[in-house]
């Protein structure tokens, strides 16, 4: 069968609904703020020597994510809709989605390695630097940005060999890897089993090892006999905590409940869950860890000393 390729797709978008524009300008709010603040996050790790910890590896790692996955989507999404450019060609729509889903998984297996660090850290605290050294922080983070490239790279070569012969149109905001699939008019049956691998690979293995890491954390705390020191402990869990209940939990609403949702629901839900949690992230760990707390008081006293001396 020739592979029908169609020369541009159409992202449709929101339908009739009123004052949508003030949604866009939401969107591009909170994608500022999560540039801003994520920047803060990485800076202060790069520059502060007290923060050159393997857990702050992965902290980066999370914060430059969420730069990047808000820097693929919310400017486009802006463009599309805001200056009404809906058309995007064919491999211009295909490298928006990778970067979409790419970002998307990193942000899933960046949590696994925290909830890692905090397993080591609270049930072997002695082992604790022999096992989670820099060189097996900066090899987790790079395995999973190798295990991301090549499953989304998977998926977009996997949407090459379908054929477009009758819709062009994309009932979302971006171009969406099932809806994509969906459009096609010759077999898509791999795509579909893929997208299902891909969503337990992605969502529902790693919040399962999330999960099983917490019963061990639960289980080593509950040896502890002082409450104090249980307090304490699992204060360094809360942060981490927060992050996977503000990432999975959104996500795999609008994932099971998709298929019943209007389509302008969807969008929200959708869009929502991409650009909300890195708003919240840098927040997250600026409250809830003394290690940011304290290099931000380093920063602050530095400029406020920078600021006499030039008086």
């Amino acid at each position: 069968m020739t592979i029908v390729t169609p020369a541009y797709f159409i992202i449709r978008g929101f339908s009739g609904t009123p004052h949508i524009n003030y949604y866009y300008l939401f969107l591009l709010v909170l994608y500022i703020m999560s540039v801003v603040e994520n920047s803060v996050v990485m800076a202060l790790i790069c520059f502060d020597q007290s923060l050159k910890t393997p857990k702050y590896i992965a902290v980066f790692n999370l914060a430059f994510v969420d730069v990047l996955g808000n820097s693929a989507l919310v400017p486009k999404v802006i463009d599309t809709f805001w200056f009404d450019h809906k058309k995007i060609t064919y491999s211009n729509c295909l490298t928006y989605e990778f970067f979409n889903f790419l970002t998307l998984t990193m942000q899933s297996l960046n949590l696994v390695v925290l909830s890692f660090d905090r397993l080591v850290a609270i049930t072997f605290p002695l082992r604790y630097q022999i096992i989670v050294s820099l060189k097996t922080m900066f090899s987790l983070v790079a395995a999973c940005w190798i295990i991301a490239i090549l499953v989304n790279l998977i998926a977009v070569g996997l949407l090459t060999r379908l054929s477009y012969c009758r819709s062009v149109v994309i009932n979302s905001y971006f171009c969406d890897h099932g809806l994509l699939y969906k459009l096609a008019c010759n077999d898509n049956q791999p795509n579909v089993i893929l997208a299902i691998f891909l969503t337990t690979v992605i969502l529902w293995v790693p919040l399962l090892f999330i999960l099983i890491t917490y019963m061990c954390i639960g289980a080593a705390l509950a040896k502890i006999s002082k409450a104090k020191d249980r307090m304490k402990a699992f204060k360094t869990c809360s942060a981490h905590i927060m992050l996977v209940a503000i990432y999975y939990l959104p996500i795999l609403v609008t994932f099971s409940f998709a298929a019943k949702m209007p389509r302008n629901t969807r969008i929200i839900n959708m869009s929502l869950t991409a650009v909300i949690p890195p708003a919240l992230n840098p927040f997250i760990y600026v409250l809830q860890t003394e290690e940011i707390k304290l290099s931000l008081k380093k920063m602050f006293n530095r400029m406020k000393q920078s600021k006499i001396a030039l008086k």
